[in-house]
């Protein structure tokens, strides 16, 4: 017994700490910790500090600015990667136009621009951007302008396969597809031929990227078709190349 006693002396401390950490934990447990939470909050309170109302304000001004500066800095970039376009293909006459309409019903038809007559826009003025063709002015204010996307159903751009020179007329198909009709009966093409506007373009100079073959159809009556990927990402331009082009009274027009 006085063993015992002697080793409660030295060691008491020691148990009574252990004790208080495991009923603690417990307790914690037993809580989700919710109330040390309370307790942690009671006890720092004095040292917090609630913002005023002008500084939440303040902060808030702080943050709307950024978010205005970041998306500033955003539309800078794609312009600088724009105008380098322009200025790559020699487009001189070029004019660099936002992209601020687009109808959900029409998403794949036509896109309104932030610039019109009082830039010098005009109608059926050509579209590009970085990727190859986009459209062409079809309606015109004083200050925005509509474009008929190639992809339009009812668009038609005359076109060629690059490798092998044989020609079609191509209409819009939707979504980033065309499909273009051979005037030949055996044309000669195949899948991943770039395609591009043809010499007898009345609407669009030659030359201009379109898109590439995706699929062939040598059976398709009356003419043979090809379903095109166009290469301009319209759905997720924001700007775009406007310029004028002279009509080529020459050929006959395989466009509209």
């Amino acid at each position: 017994m006085d063993t015992l006693r002697r080793w409660w002396d030295r060691n008491w401390l020691q148990v009574a700490l252990i004790g208080l950490v495991i009923s603690t934990a417990w307790f914690a447990r037993q809580t989700q910790g919710g109330s040390l939470f309370e307790v942690y909050q009671l006890l720092t309170r004095p040292f917090q500090s609630n913002p005023s109302k002008q500084e939440v304000l303040t902060n808030a001004k702080v943050l709307e600015m950024e978010a205005k500066l970041q998306q500033i800095e955003k539309e800078n970039q794609k312009l600088k990667e724009l105008l380098g376009y322009v200025s790559k293909n020699n487009q001189e006459q070029a004019i660099a136009a936002p992209i601020v309409g687009r109808s959900a019903d029409h998403w794949w038809q036509q896109i309104t621009l932030g610039r019109g007559s009082k830039d010098g826009i005009k109608e059926n003025f050509v579209v590009t951007a970085p990727g190859g063709l986009v459209g062409r002015i079809t309606n015109v204010t004083s200050s925005t302008s509509r474009v008929l996307l190639i992809s339009d159903p009812t668009s038609r751009v005359g076109v060629t396969i690059n490798r092998s020179r044989f020609m079609g007329v191509m209409r819009g198909k939707s979504g980033n597809k065309a499909v273009m009709q051979f005037f030949e009966r055996v044309p000669d093409v195949r899948r991943g031929d770039v395609v591009t506007t043809s010499s007898a373009s009345k609407l669009f100079p030659s030359g201009l990227p379109v898109g590439r073959v995706e699929s062939v159809n040598l059976s398709q009556s009356p003419a043979p078709e090809a379903v095109i990927t166009l290469a301009a990402p319209t759905s997720v331009l924001e700007w775009v190349a406007v310029y004028p082009v002279e009509e080529n009274s020459d050929s006959e027009a395989t466009d509209r």
